[in-house]
C-alpha cells in the first residue's frame, strides 16, 4: 500500500547488463542516499546541486562496499516525477543491484510499485494523463510505427490536439448559447 510522502526506490534497468540504475524519489530522496553513499570528494550529496554527477562507493548497513557508483542528482520539480530524485548507476549484475535497492530499503525507502514513478509525475502535474499512458506504449513498442506512436503522445501532441479541439467545441457552445439567448 503506497503512502504519500514516501520515499521510494526501484530497478529502472533489468539486471545482467554491464550498467544498472536504480531510480530513488521522494521528500528524502537525496538523504536517504547520501546515508549509503560515500562521495570520493568527500562532499554529501545533501549539498550538491541538482542535476550532477557524483563518483563513490555504496556501502550496505555493517559498511561494506557494494560498489562504486555513479549518482545522479535531481532537485524538485526538475526531475522525471517533480520531487528530489537520485539515480544511481552500478555494475549491472543482479546480486549488486539487489544489495544497492536492500541498502536503500534499510536506510528508509520503500520498494516502488509498477508504475508508481509515472503515477508521481502525473500527480505532480509533470505529465497528463494521456503523456502517462503514452509512457507504458512506450516500454511496451516492439516496432518503429508503435514507438513513433508513443513518442508522439508522450511530447503531449495527443494532448494538444484535445485541447484544439476543446477550445473549439467551447467557442461553438458559447455561440449556440448565445443564439438561444437572442431568439
Amino acid at each position: 500500500m503506497q503512502r504519500v510522502g514516501e520515499t521510494i526506490c526501484a530497478l529502472a534497468t533489468q539486471p545482467g547488463g554491464a550498467i544498472g540504475i536504480v531510480r530513488v524519489s521522494g521528500q528524502q530522496a537525496i538523504e536517504i542516499t547520501d546515508r549509503i553513499f560515500h562521495s570520493r570528494s568527500g562532499k554529501k550529496l545533501t549539498s550538491a546541486k541538482g542535476n550532477t554527477l557524483h563518483y563513490g562507493e555504496i556501502h550496505d548497513k555493517t559498511g561494506n562496499t557494494i560498489d562504486d557508483v555513479l549518482v545522479s542528482v535531481f532537485l524538485s520539480p526538475h526531475s522525471y516525477t517533480g520531487e528530489n530524485s537520485t539515480e544511481i548507476a552500478c555494475h549491472g549484475s543482479a546480486y549488486i543491484l539487489n544489495q544497492v535497492v536492500k541498502a536503500l530499503i534499510d536506510a528508509g525507502c520503500r520498494q516502488a510499485l509498477p508504475g508508481e514513478y509515472t503515477q508521481r509525475a502525473y500527480l505532480n502535474g509533470k505529465m497528463d494523463l494521456s503523456q502517462a499512458e503514452a509512457v507504458a506504449d512506450l516500454i511496451s513498442a516492439s516496432n518503429r510505427a508503435s514507438h513513433q506512436v508513443a513518442m508522439s503522445q508522450l511530447k503531449g501532441h495527443f494532448s494538444s490536439e484535445l485541447s484544439l479541439l476543446r477550445e473549439q467545441l467551447l467557442k461553438i457552445t458559447s455561440l449556440l448559447e448565445l443564439e438561444l439567448d437572442f431568439s
